[in-house]
């Protein structure tokens, strides 16, 4: 058997159907040409005949990518199969997805069928479909809640009419991962043509077990995976891909490969959820903000001294530049010490246990410590004299009716220069001009201002940190005028670049 396994990603067709989640073509687009840098295998397109649209969005996409298979989806109609081959007409390689449900109740209550004739329907279906295309797949809906004996033999049936995959879902999220993986088993031992088709997984997460569900079917026998970016979906959601991709990389032993380029995993999140605005949650595997997170001093310490102790993936693996140590009540003396050095502080074991105690009393009291807290708390505010970039002028004209204009006036190790500049508000103007005196490329990868007493006349503290040739440098200011606190802390940044 081979130990290649598919990603087929229905993020554009299942994980759209989320309500508020609809997509324009052109962000369709988008999200399929993120996909195939992803190195998905196929990419379920849309479903053609419901709407001009989806007809649509298949039709650009089959034009806007060349490596994944294009799927289309249809019911076992012969219309919805004649709509999606017109609509797939563009694609380098297309497949139809055509099917009908097979368990009791979808034969019963909603096909009002019976057994023989679904069989006779599923097979007219993948017969049709092969007349437009050689790539046809077939999904037998609820397969989940199908008898294993009587799944087998739509399986048999439609293999022998010509179907290249066969899809057994869990539609309603139903079965438990030995369940599942024992279905898939049972229809790899007791479907005689099966090896002339794959099988694949479909599985939703209405009780929580849609990735354990997919690895069990892999790892009985199917050799595509059904999923979505996030874990979108319908209900509860679908397979996530990054867990599916992440799982079979970070166990080596079962000796299975995917396609994917896992760095680009975070990237393709981020596109989604934007684009469909829909927030991942915080905790979610691979992908949640926490995933990479550590709060706990003892978890801190771990990772600080062995970065395996407490992270099974390498956080570069999926996109993410590093771990995060978060500073809190129950962070201990390691992580404190790691931040402290990082912002250029070394202090001594006896001086470090003063400092810590200091920590601890803020860190009950402030949900969240900043790298300025930590500044004000070791108490050695950098000597603004010492820095080689120091602020001589700053001038900001702005309002509602003028294009925002700042000159800036710096002292560079005694030299001074000035520029002015035009942007999109006073802060980003001087910014602008700040750059344009530097000659240096910089990005601003966080902006933080915050009030200490809340008033009208308070103390504004500024937090930068900006990203010079792949390195993070920090810069701290406090003003009353929040613009020049901005470009201060702006200076103070970019003047620790070697």
């Amino acid at each position: 058997m081979s130990n290649k396994v598919y990603i087929f990603d229905t993020t554009l067709r299942d994980g759209e159907q989320v309500p508020g989640c609809q997509l324009n073509t052109i962000e369709k687009i988008e999200v399929a040409k993120q996909l195939e840098k992803l190195g998905v295998d196929i990419i379920e397109a849309g479903f053609p005949v419901s709407s001009p649209g989806d007809f649509n969005s298949v039709v650009e996409i089959s034009k806007a990518v060349s490596n994944p298979t294009i799927c289309a989806l249809t019911r076992a109609v012969k219309k919805d199969i004649e709509v999606a081959a017109d609509a797939l007409k563009f694609a380098k390689k297309g497949r139809i997805h055509t099917g009908i449900g097979t368990s009791f109740y979808h034969i019963n209550y909603k096909l009002k069928s019976n057994p023989e004739e679904i069989i006779k329907r599923a097979v007219e279906a993948v017969k049709y479909a092969r007349n437009f295309i050689d790539d046809v797949e077939f999904y037998a809906e609820d397969a989940g809640r199908t008898d294993n004996e009587y799944l087998a033999r739509v399986v048999e049936a439609v293999i022998a009419a010509g179907a290249t995959v066969v899809n057994i879902p869990d539609t309603t999220g139903y079965c438990l991962p030995h369940e599942y993986g024992e279905k898939i088993a049972f229809l790899m031992n007791n479907v005689p043509n099966v090896d002339k088709a794959i099988l694949s997984t479909h599985c939703h997460n209405d009780l929580g077990m849609a990735t354990a569900n997919s690895m069990s079917g892999i790892l009985n026998g199917a050799r595509q995976v059904e999923v979505t970016i996030n874990g979108i979906g319908e209900r509860a959601g679908n397979t996530s891909l990054e867990e599916v991709a992440m799982a079979i990389k970070s166990h080596k032993d079962l000796d299975l490969e995917t396609g994917i380029n896992s760095k680009e995993i975070i990237k393709s999140s981020r596109l989604v959820s934007t684009l469909m605005r829909m927030p991942v949650q915080p905790n979610k595997a691979i992908v949640g903000r926490n995933a990479f997170a550590h709060s706990s001093g003892i978890h801190q310490d771990g990772v600080l001294k062995n970065r395996e102790n407490y992270e099974i993936i390498d956080p570069a693996e999926v996109g993410v530049k590093e771990s995060s140590i978060v500073l809190t009540a129950r962070s201990g003396r390691a992580a404190l010490k790691h931040r402290l050095q990082v912002l250029g502080y070394d202090f001594e074991p006896t001086e470090l246990d003063e400092v810590y105690q200091r920590f601890l009393e803020l860190a009950d009291k402030k949900k969240d410590i900043t790298d300025e807290d930590l500044q004000i708390l070791a108490g050695r505010e950098q000597d603004k004299s010492n820095k080689p970039l120091q602020l001589e002028l700053l001038q900001v004209v702005c309002g509602k009716s003028t294009v925002p204009t700042a000159t800036v006036r710096i002292n560079f190790n005694g030299d001074v220069f000035t520029e002015t500049a035009a942007g999109n508000g006073p802060i980003d103007a001087a910014f602008t001009a700040v750059k344009a005196l530097i000659k240096r490329r910089v990005r601003l990868e966080e902006f933080l201002i915050q009030a200490i007493t809340r008033g009208s006349d308070d103390l504004g503290k500024v937090h930068v940190q900006v990203e010079h040739k792949g390195q993070t440098y920090y810069g701290f200011a406090a003003h009353t005028d929040i613009i020049t606190a901005s470009v201060e802390a702006f200076l103070d940044a970019v003047g620790k670049i070697a």
